[in-house]
């Protein structure tokens, strides 16, 4: 079977532009099952139940998020078990950090983390792995790992080799050219991209993130506009072993 993960979605422009392609990206690739990252889907960043909605209506099968997922104080999208929040927030928060999906032929368990280095003090991640490993018996096991650092993204990648179908990283915005297949048949990405507009620093008009740059000052982010890409990977499982056969970016440009 395929899967597709696509990168952190930016904004209504970003939403638009996955909608407007989401269908022949789905046949184009003979997609079974679609995850997208939706952290930054609403307006100025954050997720809300209309961008959630608008991902979901558009064929995403699972949404995760990352250190965005409470910035709108929408606490309500999460009584929606297929919309994720990183599993290791602590005890008691809003929502899952995971969902199992039953296709009838096989179950698919989507696993939403965030990193520590350099973002917020969460539980430790590879611990949080741990414990959620022992709560499923699915065979196809995808774990969206939201992380700053380059070297945290490989650490968990490697440590779960063999353990996972497969390990994709977002939150950088930028699409990494490191896709692999570990040992074991787990597909890895340290970042799957973004979904957005091109011309931009990382999804927001340029002027405005240089003046946050250039003077530290407080700044109201909005999108830029114009034309955007398509960021994220299709994996190729084999059904029978949960093991990753193929990983292949995607990488769209003025959609």
């Amino acid at each position: 079977m395929n899967i597709l993960m696509f990168g952190d979605v930016v904004g209504q422009i970003g939403c638009d532009c996955l909608a407007r392609n989401m269908a022949k990206l789905r046949q184009q690739y003979h997609a079974d099952f679609v995850v997208v990252n939706g952290e930054n889907s609403a307006t100025g960043n954050g997720i809300t139940p209309q961008s959630a909605q608008s991902l979901l209506g558009m064929g995403a099968d699972v949404i995760t998020t990352g250190n965005h997922c409470f910035r709108r104080r929408c606490m309500e999208i999460y009584e929606n078990p297929r919309i994720l929040r990183p599993a290791n927030f602590p005890e008691g928060a809003p929502g899952c950090g995971m969902f199992t999906a039953d296709l009838g032929r096989i179950q698919i368990c989507v696993i939403n983390l965030m990193g520590t280095a350099y973002m917020e003090p969460l539980d430790n991640p590879f611990t949080a792995m741990d414990r959620l490993l022992e709560q499923t018996d699915a065979k196809i096991i995808l774990v969206d790992f939201h992380a700053e650092a380059t070297a945290e993204k490989k650490a968990m990648g490697y440590y779960l080799a063999g353990k996972v179908t497969a390990l994709a990283g977002t939150h950088t915005h930028v699409q990494t050219a490191d896709h692999e297949i570990l040992e074991g048949g787990t597909a890895y990405i340290t970042d799957l991209g973004m979904t957005g507009p091109m011309r931009s620093v990382l999804g927001v008009a340029p002027a405005l993130a240089i003046e946050k740059q250039r003077f530290h000052c407080p700044v109201a982010f909005t999108e830029a506009d114009g034309a955007c890409m398509i960021n994220g990977a299709c994996i190729s499982v084999n059904d029978r072993s949960g093991r990753a056969e193929s990983i292949t970016p995607i990488l769209l440009r003025d959609v």
